[in-house]
């Protein structure tokens, strides 16, 4: 009950410091809001500050880096959006993306020392002040003792029990939503907030980010020009990650890209090309793709950092994946739908005919039409009228990946409004479903399922003698059953023929695999 209490007031506190800033209903869209609208915003503003910044992103920017790190996620993510919620608003919002406030650089020594069990000079011949800080971390640029440029990547204080907080806070926030708002329900918030919560623990042990850098390294390597630099294990533990520096520019800094000669439109197509294969191919994919954590060169290489968000999904859904983005490439809207329907995202009562009419009405618009013509807003808007029409909900292992695929066009745009997202999509979708849907996919599947098999094959033995137990204890009577004397019988010969069909089955299992 009391850390119920306290988290009420946290976001009683959220919405107090967003107030301030003017950062809920701003002014510069007050002549769009409804007249009760209108009124209430009018008297939020009688208690924001004199001295907000003019521009309402960086406005919102401010005040969820007062709210802490598990906000400032949020905000990033709209950062990369400038086409939905403008480009103004969005450049306000590019400070969450690595220019927060750094913390006291004795303080950062001090914690690489105690984690790495070693002085400092003992471990570096140089380690600078810090030259970026995020929500969750810090990193410093460092040389080895044996010469090697490194990334020092050092947690914040305490910053595992601030997010503990922040995520009871926007537990019961979801709580309250789906009580008080049943629109909200469909999108299941509380099943969000523990897809947050997982990546947000999961960012404060750089032992597991270590390892998906590791991971994605691997994935990586068999992309065109997709770079993860290497983990530095022997100078790494929880709360510090040393891995290789890396030489290029981050994606915010587009003056500096121009300057370099780097070609926007064919950096574009490469990130969105690199995100889809190593998710279709390996099943895994950087999860945190703001354009802070993405560095190019002159040949428009892409470089990824941070890997405390990683994003998997399973070869199931991958190939439900391939499919609907297939069908949308192709504009076979009905195998889209299809796909929906197999994968289970559309319950089974709508119309297969009808919801591919919708994919259409959706797809048709913006098919083969350059992102800067195409306003996202109001796709947006339509796809969330399409879901909640056919009764869609929030697949939780999906939110990720949507997430993901959300920052990477949003970037892909800031680097050329004219991409091309299906152009850019198709010759990776096309190879997946080639590769995995054809002949050697067909062979991969036989081979799971011949492997499924032999486990069941293997549990049968013990499932037979249960079998047998219960209908040796029906036959004796020890088992009563509410229906009466005459469903006992019945009973018996269910649980003899189970056992039969078991013994049958694990015969036939055992001629294929011995013969």
């Amino acid at each position: 009950m009391f850390a119920t209490i306290v988290s009420f007031l946290r976001l009683t506190r959220a919405a107090f410091t967003l107030t301030r800033h003017d950062a809920i209903l701003p002014a510069e869209y007050q002549t769009l809001y409804p007249a009760p609208i209108r009124w209430f915003a009018s008297v939020m503003r009688l208690f924001a500050r004199k001295d907000n910044a003019d521009n309402p992103g960086e406005r919102l920017a401010r005040a969820l880096e007062r709210l802490g790190p598990s906000y400032v996620k949020f905000g990033q993510v709209l950062a990369t959006r400038g086409d939905v919620v403008g480009e103004r608003f969005a450049r306000g919002l590019g400070r969450l993306q690595d220019r927060m406030p750094a913390f006291e650089d004795k303080v950062a020594r001090s914690i690489v020392e105690v984690e790495l069990g070693s002085p400092i000079d003992d471990l570096f011949s140089e380690f600078s002040a810090p030259v970026a800080a995020a929500s969750i971390a810090q990193v410093h640029q460092a040389t080895t003792i044996d010469g090697r440029k490194v990334a020092v990547k050092v947690l914040r204080p305490d910053i595992e029990k601030r997010i503990l907080r922040d995520i009871r806070a926007l537990r019961l926030g979801a709580s309250l939503a789906e009580r008080f708002a049943p629109a909200s329900r469909r999108m299941e918030p509380r099943k969000f907030v523990d897809t947050v919560a997982r990546s947000l623990t999961f960012e404060t042990d750089l032992r597991l980010e270590a390892a998906s850098a590791s991971e994605l390294r691997e994935a990586a390597a068999s992309s065109d020009r997709y770079f993860i630099p290497e983990v530095d294990w022997s100078r790494s533990s929880k709360r510090v990650l040393t891995t290789e520096w890396v030489e290029g520019i981050p994606l915010t800094k587009m003056d500096a890209i121009d300057a370099l000669g780097t070609d926007r439109k064919a950096l574009a197509t490469r990130l969105t090309r690199v995100f889809l294969s190593t998710a279709l191919d390996h099943g895994v994919f950087h999860a945190d793709m703001h354009a802070g954590n993405l560095f190019t060169n002159v040949t428009a290489d892409v470089w990824a950092v941070d890997f405390g968000i990683m994003g998997r999904i399973g070869r199931a859904e991958r190939r439900f994946l391939a499919m609907i983005l297939h069908g949308f490439i192709t504009r076979d809207y009905r195998a889209a739908a299809q796909a929906h329907f197999a994968a289970g995202y559309v319950p089974a009562g709508h119309s297969v005919d009808d919801f591919a009419s919708a994919l259409r009405a959706v797809g048709e618009p913006i098919f083969g039409k350059s992102a800067d013509e195409v306003p996202m807003s109001r796709v947006l808007l339509q796809l969330f009228e399409i879901t909640e029409l056919f009764d869609m909900k929030l697949r939780p292992e999906l939110v990720m990946l949507q997430k993901t695929m959300v920052q990477c066009e949003g970037v892909a745009r800031s680097l050329d409004p004219q991409t091309d997202m299906w152009a850019a999509a198709e010759p990776v979708v096309a190879q997946w479903m080639k590769r995995e849907l054809g002949p050697e996919g067909q062979i991969r599947d036989l081979g799971e399922d011949l492997k499924n098999l032999h486990e069941a094959a293997r549990r049968l033995p013990g499932a037979i003698e249960d079998w047998a137990d219960v209908g040796a204890k029906l036959k004796a009577g020890e088992f009563k059953f509410g229906g009466g004397p005459s469903l006992r019988p019945w009973a018996i010969r269910l649980a003899w023929l189970s056992a039969a069909a078991a013994a049958g089955a694990a015969a036939t299992w055992s001629i294929i695999t011995l013969g």
